[in-house]
């Protein structure tokens, strides 16, 4: 069973940082994009930041200069460093990847796959 598991969710105060870890496990032979998605209370899901294979980004207007998004293909690890977090960030962080991985029949199929999401909670 393939999966991401997200971690470094918390509450941090206004100006501080936080690093969110979105790792994926199970049976993949190759991960596309990445990318980070947020949900604040009573607002629809929207993409922070993406990342292709290659390392091409792209970020949301609100957290552009703030937030850098990597991932390390070796250990199929993506990563969301957040700084100078204004609670306006407030929200649940979503990580999603497109995988290539190994059915039950041996075939290579592709993959949507979502992290079960991580609280970030910035206090003013």
């Amino acid at each position: 069973q393939v999966q991401l598991v997200e971690s470094g969710g918390g509450l941090v105060q206004a100006g501080g940082s936080l690093r969110l870890s979105c790792a994926a496990s199970g049976s993949i032979i190759s991960i596309d994009a990445m990318g980070w998605y947020r949900q604040g209370p009573g607002k629809q899901r929207e993409l922070v930041a993406g990342i292709t294979s290659d390392g091409i980004t792209n970020y949301a207007d609100s957290v552009k200069g703030r937030f850098t998004i990597s991932r390390d293909n070796v250990k199929n690890t993506g990563y969301l460093q957040m700084n100078s977090l204004k609670p306006e960030d407030t929200a649940v962080y979503y990580c999603n990847a497109d995988v290539v991985a190994v059915d039950y029949y041996g075939d290579h199929v592709p993959v949507g796959l979502w992290g079960q999401g991580t609280q970030v909670t910035v206090s003013s």
